[in-house]
């Protein structure tokens, strides 16, 4: 059975970090664009960041460019979120999601959805 799995999330104060890992069971995540997005209570759902298959591109969402790096690690079917400088505005629960690719910062065609991880930035 194909599915992805997020953990990493967490409680952590403004301007802390934290690292979501996104893996895969039942198929390779090199094969897809996978796309991290989030959603904050009384918030549409929004795309984070995006990491293309094959050459790797990546794409971030204005708000969080320079902040957050998206990257993966084949040998562990994983692909990660790492989060810097975080802001009360990130709080929400972040899914990954394969896809089969990028625009902008969304993956587009999508085929598997995680359950998300809960990631609250307060003081």
């Amino acid at each position: 059975q194909s599915q992805l799995v997020e953990s990493g999330g967490g409680l952590v104060q403004p301007g802390g970090s934290l690292r979501l890992s996104c893996t895969a069971s039942g198929f390779t995540l090199d094969r897809y664009a996978i796309g991290w997005f989030r959603q904050a209570p009384g918030k549409e759902r929004e795309g984070v960041a995006c990491i293309s298959s094959g050459v790797d591109m990546t794409y971030y969402l204005d708000s969080v460019k320079g902040r957050f790096t998206i990257s993966r690690d084949n040998a562990k079917n994983t692909v990660y979120l790492q989060m810097n400088s975080l802001k009360p505005e990130d709080t929400g629960v972040y899914s990954c999601v394969a896809g089969h690719y990028c625009s902008d910062s969304v993956s587009y065609d999508q085929v598997s959805w995680g359950q998300g991880t809960q990631v609250t930035v307060s003081s």
